[in-house]
C-alpha cells in the first residue's frame, strides 16, 4: 500500500512539474512572432486620404473602434467618436471572455511605434508582446499589402485625440493560454491589379473580413473553413436574441439571383442622399452589419467583391437570420 501510494505520489508531482513547465513554455515561447521593424510611415494627404478610405468603408476598423448607436438601424458610430474604443464583447455575446476594442486615437497609441503598430495590427501581437484575442481579424490584415496597413496607422495618426481609458481585456482560461500560440508572422501580398477583377475582388473580400462574420463557427468559435461564406454564425445579444449572417456563396439559397448591379446598390442605397436611418426600438431586428459605413465603397470595389463571391463554392443553407428573445428561449 505504502508502495502504491509512493508512485502515485511521484506521478502526480510529475504531471505538476509538466503542467508548470508547459505553462511556462507557453510564457516564454509564445507568441511566436519577430520583433517590431523599424519603420516610420509617411503621413502624406494621399496616404491618410487611403487610410481613411480603407479604415472606414473596407477594412472598417471605425467599426469596432468607435462608439455604434444601436438606436438606430445598423449601428452607424456617433459622430465624434472615431477612433475612440470600448465596443465591449462578452458572454451574452458567445465570445470566451470580455474583450473592449482599444483607443486608437493619437492618445490611445501615444506609446507605440509605427512598427509596433504594424505589428499589432497584423500578428496580433502587442507592443508589450502580449496576444490579442482574434476579434481583430489580424490573420486577414497579415494577408494585406504593406503599403495599405501603412496607410490605415498614417490615418489613425490623424485622428483628433480623444481621451478615454478602455478597460484590459480578459480571456476566459483555458482561452488565455491558447490565445498565446494564434499570432503568426504576417504573410502580405501585394495589392493586385484592379483590372483582375477576381484577384481584387479576392483581396478586398481578405481586407474586409467577410468570410470572418459570414461563415458559421464550431463551438470553439473557429469558423469551419468547408462552410466558407454560407453565412449562419450566431451572434447573440444582450437580450436574448439571436441574429445571422447571410449565405453570400452563390447557391440559391445565397446570392444565385442576384446581379452586380443590385449587389452594389445593396450597399450604396445607405449612401443614398434622401436615405434617413431608421429608429429601432429594443428587441426590433436590428443588423450587426455596418451599412452606413460600408456604402462608402467605391463602385469598382464592390463589383470586385462581387465577382470574386460569384467564384467561391455554392453552398446550400437558408439562414434565418433574426430570432426573438422570446422565440429563442
Amino acid at each position: 500500500m505504502k508502495k502504491l501510494i509512493k508512485i502515485i505520489g511521484y506521478l502526480f508531482g510529475a504531471i505538476i512539474i509538466f503542467v508548470i513547465g508547459a505553462l511556462a513554455y507557453l510564457q516564454i515561447a509564445f507568441p511566436s512572432v519577430a520583433e517590431p521593424a523599424e519603420l516610420n510611415v509617411e503621413h502624406s494627404q494621399a496616404r491618410i486620404e487611403r487610410g481613411a478610405y480603407l479604415a472606414n468603408h473596407v477594412t472598417v476598423c471605425m467599426d469596432c473602434h468607435s462608439t455604434r448607436d444601436f438606436s438606430l438601424f445598423s449601428g452607424p458610430p456617433v459622430d465624434g467618436t472615431l477612433g475612440k474604443g470600448g465596443d465591449k464583447f462578452d458572454h451574452s455575446m458567445g465570445f470566451p471572455g470580455v474583450f473592449y476594442a482599444k483607443n486608437i486615437t493619437p492618445t490611445g497609441i501615444s506609446d507605440y511605434t509605427d512598427g509596433e503598430l504594424y505589428r499589432v495590427i497584423t500578428t496580433g501581437v502587442t507592443n508589450d508582446g502580449r496576444p490579442m484575442f482574434p476579434l481583430m481579424p489580424y490573420l486577414y490584415y497579415g494577408k494585406m499589402d504593406p503599403e495599405d496597413i501603412y496607410s490605415i496607422i498614417a490615418y489613425i495618426r490623424s485622428l483628433d485625440p480623444i481621451d478615454y481609458e478602455v478597460p484590459d481585456s480578459e480571456a476566459d482560461f483555458p482561452v488565455n493560454l491558447i490565445m498565446r500560440t494564434i499570432p503568426t508572422e504576417a504573410s502580405p501580398e501585394k495589392t493586385p491589379d484592379p483590372s483582375d477583377q477576381v484577384a481584387y475582388g479576392a483581396y478586398l473580400t481578405n481586407a474586409a473580413g467577410c468570410i470572418e462574420c459570414h461563415t458559421p463557427v464550431t463551438p470553439q468559435g473557429q469558423i469551419i473553413p468547408e462552410m466558407a461564406f454560407s453565412g449562419g454564425r450566431e451572434f447573440g445579444n444582450p437580450d436574448g436574441s439571436v441574429l445571422r449572417s447571410s449565405n453570400i456563396t452563390p447557391d440559391p439559397s445565397g446570392l444565385a439571383s442576384w446581379d452586380e448591379t443590385r449587389f452594389v446598390r445593396q450597399f450604396k442605397q445607405y449612401q443614398d442622399s434622401g436615405y434617413v436611418i431608421p429608429k429601432v426600438q429594443p428587441g426590433e431586428f436590428n443588423s450587426l452589419m455596418p451599412w452606413t459605413m460600408y456604402s462608402g465603397m467605391k463602385d469598382e470595389d464592390l463589383k470586385a467583391i462581387y465577382a470574386y463571391l460569384k467564384t467561391v463554392k455554392p453552398i446550400s443553407n437558408q439562414v434565418v437570420k433574426f430570432t426573438p428573445a422570446e422565440a429563442s428561449e
